[in-house]
């Protein structure tokens, strides 16, 4: 590791291709994982609640099935499977059924290699920086889901807060103290919202997932990054949901998921907080 950090020509193209190849297998996530939740959930349902058993194979699972064409079943060739090559070659259209291939494959591996990279330039190619790419990836896949599905499930945000305390136990980023109370502060912070929003308006404002996001982004930032996250990621969410809801002519009641936004505030205070909160008070001092 301490080679790759001196040879950065070396290490930066690797950290790139890592990413570029985690970025394909985060697309499997994001298309897979909520489907077979959602199977999982109604079989659990059919047992408790006793009902008649009936034929509903499940989906493809994240990490056995192979890729597959959606329409037609055919099984993709090794070279369909590079990424942002394979959509490029293929010219965003299947070999096999024609139907078009969503951009959302070359968007997402480019995204997860750019950021892997960015990992690497900060942090190094050390634990901290494998640490942060595992950060950046459960944030990627976490937001794909939440945008496609309005979901964030638990097989993403709560491994990923025992990831931020676990790295805390060894001071990866945070010690441990900090990183719990940043858990528990995280959780409470947005569930105490979704309450008081329920008990004045008899509607839930949010999804319990957003909790379970700031707390495990908490574990990894602690308890002084958990304000100017949502701060920022209402900030965020507040511009770009405006200006999404604008484009696609609907009104202020539309459902917007908001586990994007925290991902983006959480990520950028995690890389820059303490340099944001720094300068803040510096301001505030001069005011």
């Amino acid at each position: 590791m301490a080679f790759l950090d001196q040879q950065p020509l070396l290490g930066y193209p690797l950290a790139a291709a890592v990413g570029l190849a985690v970025g394909s297998f985060l697309n499997v996530v994001i298309l897979r994982l909520p489907r077979r939740l959602e199977w999982e959930w109604k079989r659990d349902a059919r047992e408790i609640l006793e009902l008649p058993e009936i034929y509903d194979p499940p989906p493809p699972g994240v990490v056995v099935e192979p890729s597959h064409d959606p329409v037609t079943g055919d099984r993709l060739k090794w070279w369909e499977n590079i990424p942002v090559f394979s959509w490029l070659a293929l010219r965003g259209r299947s070999r096999y059924s024609g139907q078009r291939i969503s951009a959302q494959y070359p968007l997402v591996e480019l995204l997860t290699g750019v950021l892997t990279v960015v990992c690497a330039w900060r942090f190094g190619f050390g634990w901290q920086g494998f640490g942060a790419m595992v950060l950046t990836w459960f944030l990627i896949a976490a937001s794909g889901i939440d945008l496609r599905t309005r979901l964030l499930p638990d097989n993403l945000t709560l491994p990923l807060m025992w990831l931020g305390l676990i790295a805390s136990l060894d001071n990866l980023f945070i010690p441990a103290k900090p990183a719990l109370l940043g858990a528990i502060a995280g959780y409470v912070s947005l569930w105490s919202v979704w309450w008081l929003f329920k008990q004045i308006t008899g509607k839930e404002g949010m999804g319990h997932g957003d909790f379970k996001l700031l707390a495990a982004l908490g574990a990894w930032v602690g308890l002084k990054g958990i304000l100017p996250i949502i701060l920022l990621s209402s900030v965020v969410g507040a511009v770009v949901g405006s200006l999404w809801l604008a484009y696609k002519g609907r009104d202020r009641a539309t459902p917007i998921p908001f586990g994007p936004y925290l991902a983006i505030a959480g990520w950028i205070v995690f890389f820059w907080g303490d340099p944001m909160i720094d300068a803040y008070m510096r301001y505030a001092r001069l005011g």
